[in-house]
């Protein structure tokens, strides 16, 4: 073969690599969650079965995923707002309506749980999650615990208890211990609610997000307020750490499946939300991430222990005390007036 058709044969074989490459470019779904918030193997299997790439984005705050979108951010196809944030996004037109042609898995849905869904016809969100507002304590060291907020009362546990660095669930907890509703906007329930606050404060060793759940494991709290997963996980490290929903209620929240409005791949985004409602990926999700995907097929899949967890899946008569927080629209204000005169009170 002669040096010039040498080069032509080399020349084709690479353009018939380049048009090949072209042809075999898998589409790609952007999905734009919290940290850890889904399963790799289970990524892995999606993009097995649809012939993509899944690439992953995470947030740290519902606030923090809103702001990015609404400073221009593009390029998402899926979602995982908490249910009030994504009422908020739909609200203001951010939201695409949802195909549930294209969602058959989401019959699996636990009916208990769309009944305390904002979206309850799934216009434009489905549930991922639900997550309890528990107490987490030191089974050893907090004597005599009873399941109720009234233990920021202990004067006895001063200085190593937490509460979330929240307006809207620390306020709501004193609402909760009071007998009124998380979401009220009566001035003088939420004045009630003020002055129980600042009574716990005096007991605390700080409000905040993060560093409640380290703590506790490691014995630098002894008592937090905090959320079901996250305590969850740090008792798997720490056999001690107990978890209480409270006697008076709690505030449940549900994390969501949304699409945004000019999301790239819409279709493959439904099919990773009905990919996610199956029965195999649902009970997947829970024993990985301890939070419960709310898929009532997926709980006969679950392990003996996850299915007799009393805050996974807890009595009928604390759910029926358990709220979602709502968006008050102008009366937010309120609750942040009362929570500027907690952080400022004594």
């Amino acid at each position: 073969m002669t040096t010039k058709k040498i080069l032509r044969a080399a020349f084709l074989a690479a353009m018939m690599a380049v048009l090949c490459g072209c042809a075999e470019k898998k589409p790609v779904l952007h999905i734009y969650t919290w940290s850890d918030y889904i399963k790799p193997e289970l990524v892995q299997q999606f993009e097995q079965e649809n012939q993509c790439k899944v690439v992953v984005d995470t947030y740290a705050s519902n606030e923090e995923m809103y702001a990015k979108l609404k400073a221009g951010a593009t390029g998402y196809d899926l979602l995982f707002p908490s249910s009030y944030m994504a009422k908020i996004m739909n609200d203001q037109g951010m939201l695409q309506k949802l195909d549930l042609g294209l969602i058959p898995n989401r019959r699996n849905i636990d009916p208990a749980y769309m009944k305390l869904a904002f979206d309850k016809e799934m216009d434009h969100s489905v549930p991922y999650t639900v997550t309890i507002t528990c107490l987490g304590y030191l089974g050893s060291k907090v004597p005599d615990f009873k399941p109720t907020w009234g233990m920021l009362d202990r004067e006895d546990l001063k200085g190593r208890m937490t509460m979330l660095n929240d307006h809207r669930e620390v306020i709501g907890v004193a609402l909760k211990y009071l007998g009124y509703s998380l979401n009220t906007i009566d001035d003088k329930e939420l004045a009630e609610a003020r002055d129980v606050v600042l009574r716990w404060k005096k007991n605390l060793a700080k409000f905040e997000n993060e560093q409640y759940k380290t703590g506790l494991a490691s014995g630098e709290f002894l008592l937090t307020h905090g959320y079901s997963g996250d305590l969850m996980l740090v008792q798997s490290e720490n056999e001690d750490i107990q978890i209480a929903v409270p006697e008076e209620g709690s505030q449940i929240n549900f994390d969501d499946m949304v699409i945004p409005v000019g999301a790239p791949q819409p279709e493959l985004a439904h099919k990773m939300i009905n990919f996610i409602l199956a029965p195999q990926s649902a009970a997947e999700l829970t024993e990985f991430i301890y939070f419960l995907c709310p898929n009532l097929p997926s709980y006969e899949l679950l392990s003996e222990e996850i299915r007799q967890d009393p805050i996974l899946f807890p009595p009928a008569e604390i759910v029926a005390k358990l709220e979602t927080l709502a968006d008050l629209g102008e009366n937010n204000v309120k609750y942040t007036k009362i929570w500027d005169e907690i952080k400022g009170g004594e």
